[in-house]
């Protein structure tokens, strides 16, 4: 009865010993194949998302580049001599331009879209903030009186095009 029991032993343990490796290396190379289909799967998604995202990315510095003041002042001229309505145009080209370029948000980082959207508050801040002044009262004083605003610092639209800058540079 001994020797039944081990023999039985003898041809079981590595038999199992034999199962329990290959049972090891078979789920291993099953994880490895997931793995690599999975890499392949984003390669592909990634390649043929790249260039949405460069073209989101592009369109927000031209977006950024249209809202700068100096610009938009330049493209968008007064229609009346009321510093008020010409405010109002001013800012509601900023966010029909804004509008316009909502939905490229899904193709950029949380970090990068709230940095443009501050980009564009401030902007618009900066016109509200110049138009408050009882010394300006016609449009023509208002659009002087943001460029000489302009000139001591930078457009805050800068900000947003450095950084989109910086994250298009981490893309390659």
């Amino acid at each position: 009865m001994e020797d039944q029991l081990l023999n039985l032993l003898m041809y079981a343990v590595p038999s199992l010993i034999v199962g329990s490796v290959a049972f090891l290396f078979f789920r291993e190379h099953v994880q490895n194949e997931d793995d690599r289909r999975k890499f392949l799967i984003h390669k592909q998604l990634q390649r043929e998302s790249l260039p949405q995202r460069l073209q989101a990315y592009e369109r927000l510095s031209l977006f950024l580049e249209r809202i700068n003041p100096n610009k938009l002042l330049l493209r968008v001229a007064p229609a009346s001599t009321n510093k008020n309505d010409y405010e109002t145009l001013l800012i509601n080209t900023i966010e029909n331009e804004f509008d316009h370029n909502l939905s490229q948000q899904i193709y950029l980082s949380d970090s990068c879209w709230s940095i443009i959207n501050a980009s564009k508050n401030a902007t618009v801040q900066l016109i509200r903030k110049v138009a408050m002044s009882d010394k300006i009262d016609t449009a023509s004083k208002l659009r002087e009186a943001i460029i000489t605003e302009m000139m001591d610092k930078s457009a805050p639209s800068n900000a947003g095009l450095s950084y989109i800058k910086k994250e298009v540079s981490e893309l390659w």
